[in-house]
């Protein structure tokens, strides 16, 4: 059920900066771009940027790892029946990519993402 690590989202309060800084520092362009949200392919696996700070600040605590799903609503389900808390609901955010995010029952936060156009190179 899980396929392994894929993305890590970090909060950003400027995300024009941010790209930019990230796009240098990585020397790589985005492959995904748009003003709620800009992707980046870095060594196979997603560096995401989000400039919503409703759902969290930045900085410290204010990232998510994503641990990739073939299908999110089972994986969800299993999750929150074992006894994780709902951070997240289920939602799409674009290109038929779905994400959701849960608590363990320690505290820790555990993303979901069922990402479509993202796979990891085969050896």
């Amino acid at each position: 059920m899980i396929l392994g690590l894929r993305t890590v989202i970090y909060r950003v309060g400027d995300l024009e900066r941010a790209k930019a800084w990230y796009r240098e520092v990585f020397a790589t362009a985005p492959y995904f771009d748009e003003p709620f949200y800009v992707g980046f392919n870095i060594g196979g696996y997603e560096l995401g940027l989000d400039p919503d700070l409703t759902v969290g600040p930045p900085g410290p605590g204010g990232s998510v790892a994503y641990w990739g799903v073939e299908a999110i609503t089972s994986a969800f389900e299993r999750f929150v029946g074992l006894g994780a808390a709902v951070v997240s609901p289920i939602k799409e955010v674009g290109g038929g990519i779905r994400v959701a995010s849960v608590a363990d029952p320690f505290g820790n936060i555990i993303g979901l993402i069922e990402n479509p156009h993202f796979k990891l190179p085969v050896d």
